[in-house]
């Protein structure tokens, strides 16, 4: 069963900021999760229930719910400020 993707708000205003190139990279990637949520190169994030994946310089951060078979994108920032509050 695949997963379905949802996004946070600032998310999604993030992600459509993003330059052109690297938005359809992330929108690519993102994409992707709905089959494999744990893709090859993604990382747990400490003290977090939540993942992230590397977009070149930028990272997308989210958590899975496997029980509703969603992914749900938090977060989608450059690389040195994607962990900043």
């Amino acid at each position: 069963m695949a997963h379905s993707i949802k996004y946070l708000p600032s998310a999604r205003e993030a992600l459509d900021a993003l330059p052109a190139d690297i938005h359809k990279r992330a929108i690519k990637s993102i994409g992707r999760l709905k089959n494999n949520p744990r893709p090859s190169g993604c990382n747990k994030l400490t003290g977090k229930d939540a993942y992230r994946i590397r977009v070149g310089d930028y990272r997308v951060v989210y958590e899975i719910h496997d029980d509703k078979l969603i992914v749900v994108v938090i977060r989608v920032a450059h690389r040195g400020k994607v962990y900043k509050d």
